[in-house]
């Protein structure tokens, strides 16, 4: 769930996850006072995998959020682009095939996979826009891609305790318990400057997806954007 300053190069993101790969799980889960969990569910529940589909989960990680689509019987491609991340969850997922790769260069030829998705890494990638249209080519005529990220919480009240928590308790717990603290700093203003749920919408409709829909989770903390490739 980091994500990088706005101004560092794609080496440099992908050297700031190397150095949180082995801490990363547990300090999101605690960051996130457990609601990582609840939000990953949610967006395994939104592709709804079928056995026998082939589904990309990009920015995978460690591969904690592919395990669920292959326990559904989908083939799953868990893809970043941190070697580290990669590195750590073959270690302790020997079974999945894990795969570098560009989101904006994805290493697929068209119209590869049922199903795209991208869970809290979508603001990592150096050119968003570039990506969703990456992510629409590796989509077959039909097939469906789901983002999970933060967004607005949508309640102005709780929107402020939400910044407040961001900008002043985030940071110092990272320090306590993350592998590399300072990139973790970074994820408060990242959130800040992400687009808001029409927002984000917009920018699925203009990369070339179509029925593009949001659903909230907690609260508008993080929202679920669906789309379609024609």
């Amino acid at each position: 769930m980091i994500r990088a300053s706005l101004d560092k190069q794609p080496s440099d993101v992908a050297a700031m996850f190397d150095d949180v790969a082995e801490r990363y799980d547990i300090t999101n889960d605690v960051l996130s006072l457990g609601q990582d969990r609840y939000w990953r569910r949610a967006a395994e529940r939104a592709v709804r995998p079928l056995p026998g589909e082939k589904i990309l989960d990009l920015a995978a990680g460690t591969g904690t959020s592919s395990e669920p689509f292959q326990a559904a019987g989908a083939t799953v491609v868990p893809c970043d682009f941190s070697l580290g991340m990669l590195r750590a969850g073959k270690r302790r997922r020997a079974d999945l095939p894990f795969v570098a790769g560009d989101a904006t260069r994805l290493p697929f030829a068209d119209a590869s996979f049922d199903a795209v998705t991208i869970s809290f890494g979508l603001r990592n990638v150096h050119d968003p826009d570039t990506g969703l249209r990456e992510m629409l080519r590796v989509t077959r005529p039909g097939g469906r891609l789901v983002v999970c990220e933060f967004s607005h919480p949508t309640w102005r009240p709780f929107r402020t305790v939400y910044v407040e928590y961001l900008m002043r308790a985030l940071p110092p717990v990272a320090r306590k318990i993350a592998s590399n603290p300072d990139a973790y700093v970074y994820l408060a203003e990242s959130i800040r400057a992400w687009p808001d749920q029409a927002g984000m919408a917009q920018r699925l409709q203009r990369a070339g997806w179509v029925g593009v829909r949001w659903r909230d989770l907690s609260g508008g903390i993080v929202a679920l954007h669906y789309g379609v490739r024609p």
